[in-house]
């Protein structure tokens, strides 16, 4: 289902675009994922709507058959990428998990601000932000997430976020449509 609408209280929210996680192999380029974003984050500043900066330090507690990762990160690896251009007013999230409402006050910032409905964009498509866009579902805000400015690592597992799990969760659409609705 393509955007309908966007509500007058919508945030943007922009998942994992920090310096680790966009150097990362995705099977489409990061670069563009963070270009759209970047576009999407001036529209949103210039309408006076929110736009929330969440990136990840760390990881969930618990054994998973997939392990740990691997050894010492960056120092900078947290960071978010300039091509985003953060400004003061912006609401930054720092998580420990793959969503960015659990375990932070992301649910908070957004009800302060009277906010009815997150557009999501970022990496990965099936972690970050599928975990993000359920939580959002789930916490009864408007979801869309834009199609063309998420990627993930594996082709398949982003296919499936994008017809299976997204279409249940909200409404999906281009960069240039959501920037379209804006107004």
């Amino acid at each position: 289902m393509t955007a309908t609408t966007l509500d007058a209280n919508t945030a943007l929210v922009l998942i994992d675009l920090q310096k680790g996680i966009t150097a990362l192999p995705t099977f489409s380029p990061a670069a563009d994922v963070v270009a759209r974003s970047a576009e999407l984050a001036a529209a949103f500043r210039a309408r006076g709507l929110p736009v929330v900066l969440v990136n990840v330090t760390g990881g969930a507690p618990g054994r998973t058959q997939a392990g740990v990762g691997g050894g010492e990160l960056p120092a900078d690896w947290a960071e978010l990428v300039p091509e985003i251009d953060q400004q003061p007013g912006d609401i930054t999230v720092t998580k420990q998990q793959w969503g960015a409402f659990y375990g932070t006050g992301l649910d908070l910032e957004l009800r302060r601000r009277g906010v009815t409905q997150v557009v999501l964009a970022g990496i990965a498509t099936s972690i970050g932000v599928e975990s993000t866009a359920r939580a959002a579902h789930e916490h009864g805000y408007h979801v869309t997430i834009v199609t063309d400015a998420v990627t993930d690592m594996d082709a398949e597992a982003h296919r499936n976020s994008v017809e299976k799990i997204f279409p249940r969760l909200g409404e999906l659409d281009s960069t240039k449509a959501l920037i379209g609705l804006l107004g």
